[in-house]
């Protein structure tokens, strides 16, 4: 099946730090790439192959969005740069970038490679990619097996990097991306309910899941879900109860938007509110994120002036 891109209007947020600036902003867009690599026997093309394209489909039904897709005989590192070449010219500061990988890995004790047809990518190469689009706020979603040797070369302030597995000795198959993938589509994955996925919410999502699965089939785990999301440090797994700098910038960056907020962002009249909305949110979340480091009186103060103003913009949005 041949790789291929749509486009169209755009729509988003800007986020400095872990604090959202909630006001008049540039209509910005979201731009996501997603790569199925080399599948190397028939019933791994196929998979990898459907999780693409099931991602091509929940990508383009959300107004703000430009999305390419790259599968089967068009999965080169050739086709990949000239796809990655072309969001650096395109894409603006304000934009959002995400990279999703789907398929095999290799990592050899120091070089971590993503399988394509022909000439494989190393994660420097990957990196630099990466680095050369501008927008500030990036995630970089790589299901694929021995994932984990990749963080070092990938991270930097303002990018998360979801892996598969926890270091690139993990090299068996691995079934995160179906349950990514899942994620994006089930409405329970939104557990704080404002109506749009977070990559945090999908990463617990798929993280669960993927550990039901091995459960299930009472067979040892042979990945383990991490992510990095501060710019330096160890890849690492949420701990129920944590809040962190760890994951705040995973839990304000929306991946896909459902339900009334979807609708109301691809509605021009509804638009401006919906994304003040979806910023005022993203506030709050950052401020429970930054709770430990703040006074008590100014947590609460700011916590409650973002919960009001929510709550207007929402009557706004109803009427």
């Amino acid at each position: 099946m041949k790789g291929f891109c749509r486009f169209q209007v755009a729509g988003c947020k800007l986020v400095v730090g872990c604090v959202l600036l909630v006001g008049v902003r540039a209509w910005a867009g979201t731009y996501y790439v997603t790569v199925a690599g080399l599948g190397g026997e028939p019933d791994y093309e196929q998979r990898f192959t459907a999780n693409a394209m099931d991602l091509d489909k929940i990508f383009n039904s959300s107004m703000g969005s430009h999305v390419f897709t790259l599968t089967g005989k068009q999965a080169t590192k050739v086709r990949m740069t000239e796809v990655m070449a072309q969001v650096a010219r395109e894409a603006r500061p304000e934009d959002d970038f995400v990279l999703t990988l789907i398929g095999h890995g290799s990592f050899d004790g120091t070089e971590y490679k993503f399988n394509l047809v022909g000439p494989d990518v190393t994660a420097v190469e990957l990196a630099a990619l990466c680095d050369l689009v501008a927008a500030k706020r990036q995630l970089i979603v790589n299901t694929t097996s021995a994932s984990g040797g990749m963080v070092a070369a990938l991270q930097r302030p303002g990018r998360a990097v979801v892996v598969a597995t926890k270091s690139g000795t993990e090299k068996n198959a691995t079934v995160f991306a179906r349950y990514w993938v899942e994620a994006l589509q089930d409405p329970t994955a939104d557990t704080d309910k404002s109506e749009s996925i977070s990559a945090m919410e999908a990463f617990a999502y798929a993280e669960r899941k993927t550990a039901d699965y091995y459960a299930s089939q009472k067979r040892l785990a042979t990945e383990h879900a991490e992510f990095e999301d501060t710019g330096k440090g160890d890849a690492v797994r949420p701990t129920a109860g944590a809040m962190g700098r760890e994951g705040a910038s995973m839990a304000t960056f929306t991946v896909v938007r459902i339900g009334a907020a979807q609708a109301a962002m691809n509605d021009p009249a509804k638009r401006d509110l919906a994304a003040k909305k979806e910023d005022l949110e993203q506030k709050v979340d950052a401020l429970k994120y930054q709770k430990a480091a703040m006074e008590p009186g100014e947590y609460k103060k700011e916590l409650t002036a973002a919960l009001v103003d929510l709550a207007k913009v929402q009557e706004e949005l109803d009427k």
